[in-house]
């Protein structure tokens, strides 16, 4: 194996090993803010608290990283640039440290707010003939077609009855964030996508869509659903505007689990 091809899969490994944090510290959290709640801390304060929490984690690998020395006996310019190295790395996890203890707001009440929706009894079946009622206005045509042809990469999309949401809930804020000049070769742009993406999709399904043990905690609820292809056609292509446009729309819970789930090249989430 050469040297590049070793460095490439230890890398790997570190990144493999760092996302298993994350992922866990993201479930941890969601599990605490609902036990924070259980004995009746308001939702600004429960931020408060594991902001500081998450503050102090990061103070600590800046005192670790700060006593840490260079190997006994190492040359001069050696330890010059070992300290150097320390000092740059514990300005920067300061500088984490002090915007972790000042942001994370609004991340209780999203919590909250997705554990509601997943504690809401299944409608009952009703008791008799049911009650015709006047048909839905029709989606435009433009988000049934690109609805339909999401829904034709199984791969990607988990079966209808193992869904959280109804199908095209979040497709006209995703929808949205495609410009103007991009929806003419837009369904084209979008089967090439998911063509192209085809291993990390199925990767993305099996380890965080419905039966997964993420799913059974209440996280990734978007996974599986076949509008979720277009949100993460614009996580890469315009990931702002799919934010901005989720912003106005929606609690961004769920985008923040989708875009920790797939990893975009621009993570606009804490």
């Amino acid at each position: 194996m050469s040297t590049e091809q070793h460095d490439a899969d230890a890398y790997g490994q570190e990144l493999a090993r760092i996302s298993h944090h994350q992922h866990e510290a993201t479930t941890v959290r969601f599990t605490v803010f609902q036990a924070l709640a259980a004995f009746g801390i308001g939702h600004e304060q429960a931020d408060d608290i594991v902001s500081t929490l998450e503050a102090g984690a990061v103070a600590g690998a800046h005192t670790w990283i700060s006593e840490s020395s260079p190997p006994h006996g190492s040359e001069q310019r050696f330890e010059d640039g070992w300290f150097a190295g320390v000092r740059d790395v514990a300005g920067h996890l300061l500088r984490i440290a002090d915007t972790t203890a000042t942001t994370g707001r609004g991340r209780a009440a999203s919590s909250a707010l997705l554990l509601a929706h997943l504690r809401q009894p299944a409608s009952p079946a009703p008791a008799g003939p049911p009650v015709e009622e006047p048909a839905p206005a029709p989606a435009p045509l433009y988000a049934r077609r690109v609805l339909a042809v999401a829904e034709g990469f199984p791969w990607a999309v988990a079966a209808p009855g193992t869904r959280h949401w109804p199908d095209g809930e979040f497709l006209t804020v995703a929808l949205s964030a495609v410009r103007t000049e991009e929806r003419e070769g837009y369904i084209k742009r979008l089967e090439e996508f998911v063509e192209q993406r085809r291993a990390r999709l199925e990767e993305l399904l099996r380890a965080y869509g419905p039966g997964s043990r993420p799913a059974s905690r209440g996280r990734y609820a978007l996974v599986g659903q076949p509008e979720t292809l277009v949100i993460v056609e614009r996580m890469e292509a315009n990931p702002f505007g799919l934010r901005g446009q989720w912003e106005k729309e929606l609690e961004t819970v769920l985008l923040d689990d989708l875009e920790f789930a797939w990893g975009p090249r621009i993570r606009l989430s804490r």
